[in-house]
This record gives C-alpha cells, sequence and structure tokens, in this order.
C-alpha cells in the first residue's frame, strides 16, 4: 500500500496542478465563447420596485413568463394571478382574449407609465418591440418544454441541476476539461441567501460559500449575474468575488453605486 502511494501522490499532485492552470487558462482547451452582451446592471422582475428601469440605466432586464392556454408567452411572476389581479386563475388556463380583459390591482409590469394607467399583463413579444436593443433574461418558472421550445435560439443560462453539476464538476477538478454550453450563471449572492435562510451558525454560514466557487465560470467568457442586490453592501460584495453583472429590484439604487463607483 506504501509502495502504491509514490505512483498516486504524485499522480494526484500533477492532476491537481493541470486543472488548477487549465481552469485559469481555460482558452488552452476551449474555444473563446462569444457572447452577444456585456451587462452590469441588470433590473430583477424588470425593476419592480421603483419606476422605468431603462430609464434608471438598466442594460438588461430579467422577467419571469409563463405559458397561455393558445401558446401565447406573457410576463408574470406568478403562474396563478390572484395576487397580481384578485382573481384566483391560472395563466395557463387563460387564453389571449381573456387576459386582456383582466385587470391588475397592482402595476407590477416593468415599463409602467407614470400616470399608472397602462394596467395590462404584458406579452413577451411587447417586451421586444418595446426594447429591441435591451437584452432580456427569461426566467421560465415551470418544466414547459413548449414553452422552453419558444425561446430556444437564445442564450441560456444554468439551471438549478445544471449549476450542481457544476459545483460537482469544480470540486473534482473536472470543470477545467468540461465543455459548457450556457452563456449565463445567473445565482443568488452567498451572503444573502445566508442573511436570509441559514442560522447564525458561523460554521454553517462559512459552508455555504462555496458557492463563490461558481464565479470560475467568468475565465470561460459566460456573464455571471448575481442577485437580489438590493443593498450598497451587496452590490458591492457580488462585484468583489467577481460578478461581471448585479440584479436588483431597485435600478436606481444601482445606478447611484455604479456613478459613485465607476469600474474599469
Amino acid at each position: 500500500m506504501s509502495s502504491s502511494l509514490f505512483f498516486i501522490l504524485p499522480a494526484l499532485g500533477g492532476y491537481a496542478l493541470v486543472s488548477h492552470y487549465l481552469l485559469k487558462n481555460p482558452l488552452v482547451l476551449h474555444k473563446k465563447k462569444r457572447t452577444g452582451f456585456y451587462c452590469t446592471h441588470i433590473s430583477h422582475r424588470g425593476g419592480k420596485s421603483n419606476g422605468v428601469a431603462v430609464e434608471c440605466g438598466s442594460e438588461m432586464l430579467e422577467l419571469d413568463c409563463h405559458l397561455t392556454l393558445d401558446g401565447h408567452v406573457v410576463v408574470s411572476h406568478d403562474e396563478n394571478l390572484l395576487r397580481q389581479t384578485g382573481h384566483n386563475v391560472s395563466v395557463s388556463s387563460l387564453r389571449l382574449q381573456v387576459r386582456s380583459r383582466i385587470r391588475t390591482r397592482i402595476l407590477q409590469t416593468f415599463w409602467r407609465y407614470s400616470t399608472g394607467r397602462d394596467r395590462k399583463i404584458a406579452l413577451l413579444e411587447d417586451v421586444f418591440r418595446k426594447f429591441p436593443h435591451i437584452p432580456v433574461s427569461i426566467e421560465i418558472k415551470e418544466n414547459n418544454m413548449q414553452l422552453i421550445e419558444k425561446n430556444s435560439s437564445m442564450p441560456y443560462s444554468f439551471t438549478m441541476g445544471r449549476g450542481l453539476i457544476l459545483l460537482l464538476l469544480f470540486y473534482t477538478g473536472l470543470l477545467p476539461f468540461a465543455p459548457l454550453g450556457e452563456s449565463l450563471l445567473q445565482f443568488y449572492l452567498p451572503h444573502i441567501f445566508n442573511r436570509t435562510y441559514v442560522p447564525e451558525k458561523r460554521w454553517l454560514r462559512n459552508r455555504l460559500t462555496v458557492y463563490h466557487s461558481l464565479i470560475c465560470v467568468a475565465n470561460r467568457n459566460v456573464n455571471v449575474h448575481l442577485f437580489v442586490c438590493n443593498k450598497d453592501e451587496d452590490i458591492k460584495l457580488a462585484f468583489d468575488v467577481g460578478a461581471t453583472g448585479v440584479m436588483s429590484d431597485y435600478p436606481s439604487l444601482l445606478t447611484s453605486y455604479l456613478s459613485r463607483n465607476r469600474r474599469d
């Protein structure tokens, strides 16, 4: 057994060194991924909490989408419209002409006018027409292949399952050798996740910081967006750990931070 260690330990050491080198220099094995956009300022749910996100300087809108019964993609965080409209109905049970008659009690569409008179639930195609030059990150809330196929030609992000595989590949040293088809990695800022869900046990919180390791995919020209950063301290931490973009509910807050802390 001891004699075999003379072979095993150098092999493991060499593997670790090669893996670390390729992790830092991914272009040795992989072609540089082409990306159609690079966004620092991202509005979570279209900047739902204060006004017109694009006018506040947002470079990307993050939206949740669902599919109507007759195959139209609509922008809505919830599949059930009770909270938004007072009607206990699901988007998937409605046809487009029914959707047009629903009037929401709370205006949450990302392009809302200052008069507050526009109370429609938005079609995704309306979003593209309204902001043809603004990238839109679309979150599909359910495993709906018909809805996914309607957006199949777009750059796509890591799913939760793929994110877990990514983490496993990182800790086994295999990540530098694995191809990545995704163009985006969007995840909670670990500090916010810890603060919200983890009890005041220091050792537990430290263990959850392993999610910072996902930042390494930025070396593969994958955009890394951390959310939901609604405080200056969270925005700063997200950029400090290597995020290429920050997602916030408050576009004006993020704009103010970026103007005060200009990044190269």
